[in-house]
């Protein structure tokens, strides 16, 4: 039986990001809910779509065991996390990846995911690749120059633009 996805979509999330795991996982049969990084379903793309994805992650938030995967599917929003830290949404955020690498699920992000995964502490001991801008803000993990990385229950990439190079063993350990 498929693995369920947990999908976290910030606001606004990169809908080239999002719609390619989304895409993937629906042609493969693989079950998915998108939560938005937000106190709101109705979300943005970076390039102004507007979204009404399935849940809040406020919602997620103590249900991680009805899960086996996280993605976390970036976005503009990030580069204003730090402002915004102290959201409901973005605490529920961190407390949720927490969980996640805590229960050593499968981890899978594109561009500051991998960042994000580090800031909750779940990244010691892993190699990630982060875009190139976020890699001085990896404390925990070791940041690498690759276009992606997998390493045990990781699956990274710089950006976008290489979620490909990992998608087919995304979808081999979700089948």
């Amino acid at each position: 039986m498929a693995k369920k996805v947990a999908v976290l979509a910030v606001n606004p999330v990169n809908g080239c990001g999002l719609f390619q795991y989304l895409e993937a996982f629906f042609e493969n049969g693989i079950p998915y809910k998108v939560f938005a990084v937000s106190d709101t379903k109705d979300i943005k793309t970076n390039s102004g779509i507007s979204l009404t994805v399935d849940d809040v992650i406020a919602n997620l938030k103590g249900h991680e065991d009805e899960f086996d995967v996280l993605v976390f599917s970036c976005g503009d929003a990030v580069p204003v996390f730090q402002q915004n830290a102290d959201k409901p949404y973005n605490i529920d955020l961190m407390e949720v990846i927490k969980a996640f690498g805590d229960k050593g699920k499968i981890m899978v992000g594109h561009c500051a995911g991998a960042m994000m995964f580090d800031f909750a502490g779940v990244t010691k001991g892993k190699k990630v690749a982060v875009h190139p801008l976020a890699k001085p803000a990896i404390q925990n993990g070791t940041v690498t120059d690759e276009q992606s990385e997998i390493d045990g229950n990781f699956f990274t990439t710089q950006d976008e633009n290489t979620i490909w190079t990992i998608l087919p063993q995304v979808i081999e350990v979700l089948k």
